[in-house]
């Protein structure tokens, strides 16, 4: 058991390796990122078990002033991002692009589960984004209905609403769990024990990341300039939309949570509104979410100077 420990603390300091590599194996193994699609529930669903186990009940709840800043954050991301983004690109007559649809839904979407974990790997308080992830995701089917609206093509809304109840039951599942796990058998937890979990929570998203990908390994070598293409569209949606955030809260009250809430902005659970969508608009979409992993994962690495705690 001790042995076990010192390990997964090994992982823990090289967290970052390993989402890089990670990446690596969902584009040079289609073979095993198609295996591990197939286990994806599973495997958000231990990320969140994770997540939560490391920061507790009473963290993950925080304050009463915690809360309205949780509201209001969500409102601003989840509510107002993607309406006024719909009414520019509608008045410029850009809705039916690609490009369009695919930035709309990722700004209508909740946090990605993973969102605490990559706080924890820039070395901030992961507690703000899992109470953005909590609440983000119980308030899902009524902020994502005015976007839907404006967005008539995506479906039946019902659909998109079933698919955030089911979301939304998989983290009470898993968040309860581990509170329960931590309120009674690790109330206090050693720091070797809190370094082990992640440890545990830089394997799980590395293994979480190869089922991903398992679009863009294919499309590297078929279609290498669409493949380019929208990696250059998530990169400056996902890293253009944390680099904001971050700038904007660095003065502001928030600031000491400004690395969580940044987090949270940029990456969001796109994979959620798939169900509700066209098979017409199916293809290009899934290539953008595979791409978007990529700077999802890269932001221990690439934002660690921004985020780096003051």
């Amino acid at each position: 058991m001790t042995r076990l420990v010192s390990l997964l603390g090994y992982a823990a300091r090289h967290g970052r390796i390993l989402l890089i590599a990670g990446l690596v194996a969902g584009i040079a193994l289609p073979g095993t990122a198609v295996v591990l699609k197939a286990w994806l529930p599973e495997l958000v669903a231990f990320l969140l078990f994770i997540a939560a186990l490391r920061i507790g009940p009473r963290q993950a709840l925080g304050a009463v002033r915690d809360l309205s800043v949780t509201a209001g954050l969500t409102v601003l991301f989840q509510f107002a991002m993607p309406i006024a983004a719909i009414l520019v690109m509608m008045a410029g007559g850009w809705l039916d692009h690609p490009i369009a649809l695919s930035l709309a839904l990722m700004l209508s979407a909740s946090s990605i589960s993973g969102s605490p974990n990559l706080t924890l790997l820039t070395g901030n308080d992961p507690a703000p984004a899992l109470r953005l992830l909590i609440f983000g995701t119980a308030v899902l089917p009524a902020t994502v209905l005015v976007p839907l609206w404006l967005l008539p093509e995506l479906g039946a809304a019902s659909e998109v609403l079933r698919a955030a109840g089911r979301l939304l039951g998989v983290i009470a599942i898993a968040g309860g769990v581990a509170f329960l796990i931590r309120g009674f058998l690790l109330p206090q937890p050693a720091p070797e024990t809190l370094r082990a979990i992640d440890g545990l929570s830089a394997i799980a998203m590395a293994v979480l990341v190869v089922g991903l990908m398992s679009a863009v390994g294919p499309a590297i070598v078929e279609t290498p300039a669409t493949f380019l293409f929208w990696l250059a569209v998530a990169c400056a949606a996902n890293l253009g939309l944390q680099v904001s955030v971050a700038v904007a809260l660095r003065n502001s009250a928030l600031k000491d949570s400004r690395a969580a809430y940044s987090i949270v902005a940029g990456n969001r659970n796109m994979a959620l509104f798939l169900v509700a969508l066209p098979a017409s608009t199916t293809d290009p979409l899934l290539l953008f979410i595979g791409c978007y992993q990529i700077p999802m994962y890269l932001t221990p690495f690439l934002l660690r100077r921004l985020y780096q705690p003051t």
